[in-house]
């Protein structure tokens, strides 16, 4: 089928335009600059203008968005994130479904359920959403459009909600962990190892992507996806060293040390994340649609660490 893939010039972009055409599909890019066999759109907003690359096709994969900015420099970013994610969400999905596209797959976030997980309480897709940063609001606005479009409309919308996505060019925090380790520093969290972590390897995602794509199941449902296998982040880092055939240097430091080194720096979000937990529950994923992650978490470190080494 004809199939228009936004942000698919990105990390987890030109991975599914690559399973697309593997697969026979005629694909339809759309970045926002000058790039060879790709429909220029410029910056997504609630002015874009998607007449052109819509024609035909009979899916739209949103993948493009405003995400988390570490040197944010708006004086008004929810201001932002509503333009791109919610307003030039709604834009595109009301364009689609006017052009006649039978099916809208949306790649939200995690973060719509919450910025972490109670111990052994993992997020479901039914559950209760808790966005608290502007760019897990933006999402959770931008699902409740699409389902009200989808209503609307008859146009069938999937929603999917990864955690971090990691893979051979990643970029972001996880890059930087690897650049730690390879450089051989000391890392201060042996400590972390009551934690949980879900993470989803890149081929996973695009893996439910593509399954999405067809399934009558995936039908105006949310998704939650993983590996499948939760880590401590002492054993993400130990795990992901041994694979760049780097060993982490990790130290014993209490946790309410790095805690309070955290305050003191201004980061209070930094502990959460390196000493939290946020797990995915994707039972509904695996029963409702027959699917189990084909790549194992050691894979996907290994894959990783391979496409760091290139």
């Amino acid at each position: 089928m004809r199939v228009l893939i936004t942000g698919a010039s990105g990390f987890v972009g030109q991975a599914v335009a690559k399973a697309l055409s593997h697969k026979g599909h005629e694909i339809v890019r759309a970045v926002r600059k000058e790039q060879a066999d790709a429909v220029v759109v410029g910056n997504i907003g609630p002015e874009t203008n998607w007449e052109e690359p819509l024609k035909k096709c009979g899916v739209v994969i949103h993948l493009a968005a405003r995400v988390h900015v570490m040197n944010e420099k708006s004086s008004d970013p929810m201001t932002e994130f509503r333009r791109v994610n919610v307003e030039g969400t709604a834009v595109l999905a009301r364009q689609a479904a006017a052009a006649g596209v039978k099916r809208f797959i949306f790649l939200s976030s995690i973060k719509v359920n919450g910025e972490y997980s109670e111990s052994g309480q993992p997020f479901t897709a039914n559950d209760a959403p808790r966005p608290e940063d502007p760019y897990g609001i933006s999402k959770y606005e931008a699902e409740k459009i699409l389902q009200a479009i989808a209503s609307e409309t008859g146009m069938e919308v999937v929603i999917i909600r990864p955690p971090l996505v990691y893979g051979p060019g990643v970029k972001a925090n996880f890059e930087s962990m690897m650049h730690w380790l390879s450089m051989g520093l000391p890392i201060p969290l042996a400590a972390i190892t009551k934690n949980r972590r879900s993470l989803v390897a890149l081929d996973n995602l695009v893996h439910l992507i593509m399954t999405c794509l067809n399934s009558p199941n995936a039908a105006n449902q949310t998704f939650l996806v993983s590996d499948g296998e939760d880590l401590s982040t002492a054993q993400l880092l130990e795990r992901m060293g041994a694979e760049m055939g780097k060993p982490a240097r990790l130290f014993y430091l209490p946790s309410a040390l790095l805690k309070l080194g955290t305050i003191l720096l201004n980061r209070p979000s930094t502990y959460q994340r390196l000493c939290g937990s946020l797990q995915l529950d994707i039972t509904k994923t695996r029963q409702l649609l027959g699917w189990t992650p084909p790549v194992s978490v050691q894979e996907g470190l290994r894959r990783a660490a391979e496409g760091y080494r290139l």
